[in-house]
């Protein structure tokens, strides 16, 4: 059984009684009922007449006629003078907005952009259409309901990468009328105006805020109302921390262990720094791949270049050592005959070193004289330059971590 109703446009009103419908209701069945077809039809004057004359059976066949709502408000309007792309009042019409946000589906780096599917609800008032006698409606309520993919641009600041937070955002305005003739608000009776569904979880990134903010822009043809909507991302960063940090990590102390093989392994040093410095470039590159090319220092490349720093310096400090053995074994050449060596220990202001002092004997009464006079000192040789490589190489990287970690932290937690 349905209730009256009426619509009024402009100086007509339409009214449509129940007993109009009544008979189609009765005659057929629940499952011949779909949930999206709106039960009844206009009836003209011609099936007025079939409707009392007619017989049973044929009335049977009549009464299932049925029309979608579309249908039955276009005949009810159709020469009322009711167009829908008017606006209901001269003064405009206040639009209510509500954004239910269904799913994120991506975030893009290096188009920096997003994609999402949302519904949007709008709401408004139109007193061309009469709802009185329909209590407890609400007044001359309309609703138009939406779902749409959309993709929107996002504000990329990789400055912190990969401890960072990214904000995305949409405009929604209208596209023909201005707001002295529509105005856009945000629905004021539903404290979230803007909320997901569902939590939006991505394999990058979780949405942690939702802004809704009303701005009014200035265009050539007037002041339009814009709704802003800011979704701010926060990055998931375990995944760079176990591709970048963690083997990074493992690679540095790799290369310190070149430090205790001994200065005369200088092959298998060697080695082994290179080694830790092209796996080090080959993370860095598989890292840099994914991300957009800018002008500015991310936090991941300044991990990544200290990091190869250190390795380098390694290799440095391999240089030296090689070059201080290959020094002391080139020192040891056969002396002449006539030359004698003379080693002793002579304190001096520094502390105490040795020396070495060569002398020329006398041949056929010549007197005699110096050869030369070398000083040796025993304060950097090579095992002593690799102690304290390895003192001093994690302690300046663990300078280094405590510097980073505290200057990062606030963007991590």
């Amino acid at each position: 059984m349905f209730a009256a109703w009426s619509l009024i446009t402009e100086d007509t009103v339409i009214t449509i009684d129940d007993g109009d419908y009544e008979y189609l209701d009765n005659d057929l069945d629940e499952n011949q009922k779909p949930a999206d077809i709106f039960w009844g039809d206009v009836l003209d004057d011609e099936q007025e007449k079939e409707k009392n004359d007619s017989s049973g059976g044929n009335n049977a066949v009549q009464r299932r006629n049925c029309s979608t709502e579309t249908v039955i408000i276009d005949k009810l309007l159709n020469g009322t003078g009711y167009n829908k792309y008017r606006l209901p009042l001269e003064t405009g019409v206040d639009v209510a907005v509500e954004f239910w946000i269904q799913s994120i589906t991506s975030i893009n780096e290096i188009t920096n952009d997003f994609e999402m599917e949302i519904y949007i609800n709008e709401m408004w008032l139109d007193p061309a259409l009469n709802f009185e006698h329909l209590n407890p409606c609400k007044d001359n309520l309309s609703l138009n309901h939406q779902r749409v993919r959309v993709k929107g641009p996002c504000v990329m600041d990789l400055s912190n990468f990969p401890m960072d937070v990214q904000t995305c955002y949409l405009i929604y305005e209208s596209f023909n009328y201005n707001n002295q003739e529509v105005r856009m608000r945000w629905n004021t009776i539903n404290p979230n105006p803007v909320y997901a569904v569902s939590e939006i979880l991505l394999p990058d990134f979780i949405l942690i805020n939702i802004t809704p903010t009303l701005r009014i822009e200035k265009y050539p043809a007037g002041m339009w109302d814009e709704l802003h909507v800011n979704l701010t991302f926060e990055r998931r960063c375990i995944w760079y921390f176990m591709q970048a940090y963690v083997p990074t990590y493992l690679t540095i102390f790799i290369s310190w262990v070149s430090f205790s093989l001994g200065p005369r392994a200088i092959p298998a040093r060697t080695m082994l720094g290179v080694n830790a410095l092209l796996a080090m470039i080959f993370q860095f590159g598989n890292i840099m791949r994914n991300l957009p090319r800018v002008s500015y220092i991310k936090a991941i490349d300044i991990w990544m270049l200290v990091s190869m720093t250190f390795i380098f310096s390694s290799l440095i400090e391999l240089a030296i050592v090689g070059s201080k053995v290959k020094n002391m074994e080139s020192g040891q050449q056969p002396k002449k005959p006539y030359c004698k060596n003379i080693e002793g220990k002579e304190s001096s202001p520094k502390g105490v070193c040795e020396f070495e002092k060569r002398f020329m004997f006398p041949v056929e009464g010549f007197e005699l004289k110096w050869c030369r006079s070398r000083w040796r000192s025993n304060s950097w040789t090579p095992d002593r330059i690799d102690r304290l490589s390895s003192i001093i190489f994690p302690a300046f990287f663990a300078c280094f971590n405590v510097i980073y970690w505290s200057w990062y932290s606030e963007y991590l937690f």
